[in-house]
């Protein structure tokens, strides 16, 4: 049986990961499962993991239910990443447990609702908030009432450098140790600007996965959504990558392929990069500055400032009877809260709530 799992690796490219480089923070017995499937297994099972099924992708307070949540950004970025990985002869393993896991630090109301708790969180001398950095911390520390999930840090880091706001023309990686990678997400508390590159080709993959995995699809929600109109993209993006989700997946999947088989970096043709670039600049111009309006924005910082401070003075009164004790803090082990501030417990708490729970959360503090 053992066997069987590991029988792909003796085909995977010398610049894909094996199972035997795995390095967990803390020891573990081993079954029959390879790490990284392993990993896979314990985020999809996770109550985490559950609760991507309400949260904002790019439109919040959506009652169209074929409008786009995170969990379909997530299951994209897992099929794309997997795609391109097995086609490289990449671990598949290790890049699905990525996938899977990269977005599980979203807060309500997607980037919106980061922003917002980011001020919050420098305010209060929490440091930087970055969903890319809660996603692994969700893993490491809040998981399983406050003891984490162990799982590898090659798995952590590609969650921790995942992040797809920023296109490049290619997608390097660096070894790490164990002390690199806790070094990495400790330092984005403090720098913002702190440039992360992932330790594996698999992480590359992910990286820029997670545009692929998401800038086609908003199109098409923005269209359903009356935003914008098919004939709005530019017609010089339309000759190249098309203009529905399945041909810009297609073209770029496949240019990432040629370009970058058999080598120790991920890369695409100047074509499709200069393309892609100017198609993230028309989405960011024609639909993410224009998802919500001033009024919403406003509103959004209204609440989540609202329920931050409930919360805070919740925990400050030693107010048993809340909800942030009965249904937070009530299974979470004594490290946790001893070793965590009370705005930190606070950020933690609503960084993992879903949308109508945040909302729900917010009505309860009007009452």
């Amino acid at each position: 049986m053992k066997t069987n799992m590991y029988k792909n690796e003796s085909n995977l490219s010398v610049y894909a990961t094996l199972s035997d480089k795995a390095i967990r923070l803390k020891p573990i017995d081993n079954d029959f499962r390879p790490p990284f499937f392993r990993d896979s297994d314990k985020i999809i099972y996770s109550l985490s993991y559950s609760r991507y099924i309400d949260k904002t992708q790019v439109f919040s307070k959506i009652t169209n239910d074929h409008v786009s949540k995170r969990i379909i950004h997530v299951q994209f970025v897992s099929k794309i990443a997997r795609t391109i990985g097995r086609a490289l002869n990449l671990n598949e393993d290790l890049i699905e447990a990525m996938s899977l896991g990269h977005d599980i630090g979203h807060v309500p109301f997607g980037h919106v609702g980061e922003s917002i708790l980011n001020k919050i969180s420098l305010e209060n001398n929490e440091g930087y908030f970055m969903h890319n950095v809660q996603s692994v911390r969700t893993l490491m520390n809040l998981e399983k009432n406050g003891l984490g999930s162990n799982l590898t840090i090659q798995v952590l880091d590609g969650i921790l450098c995942h992040n797809g706001e920023v296109l490049e023309k290619k997608y390097t990686f660096k070894e790490k140790t164990k002390e690199d990678f806790l070094n990495d997400y400790n330092l984005c508390y403090k720098d913002k600007s702190h440039k992360l590159v992932p330790m594996t080709l698999e992480g590359c993959v992910v990286r820029i996965s997670d545009i692929i995995g998401y800038i086609g699809r908003d199109i098409e929600d923005a269209i359903m959504l009356n935003i914008i109109k098919e004939e709005d993209i530019p017609q010089d993006i339309k000759d190249v990558l098309g203009s529905d989700n399945k041909s810009i997946i297609n073209k770029i999947v496949l240019n990432i392929i040629k370009n970058s088989m058999d080598k120790p970096y991920i890369t695409m043709s100047d074509e499709i990069f200069n393309t892609l670039n100017k198609l993230i600049k028309f989405n960011y111009e024609n639909i993410y500055f224009k998802a919500n309006t001033k009024e919403q924005l406003d509103e959004y910082e209204k609440m989540f400032r609202k329920v931050f401070e409930y919360n805070l003075k919740n925990l400050k009164d030693n107010n048993k009877n809340s909800r942030i004790y009965n249904i937070y803090l009530k299974n979470m082990s004594e490290d946790y809260i001893s070793n965590n501030t009370k705005e930190r417990i606070v950020i933690d708490y609503i960084a993992g709530m879903t949308d109508d729970y945040f909302i729900e959360e917010y009505n309860k503090t009007t009452i």
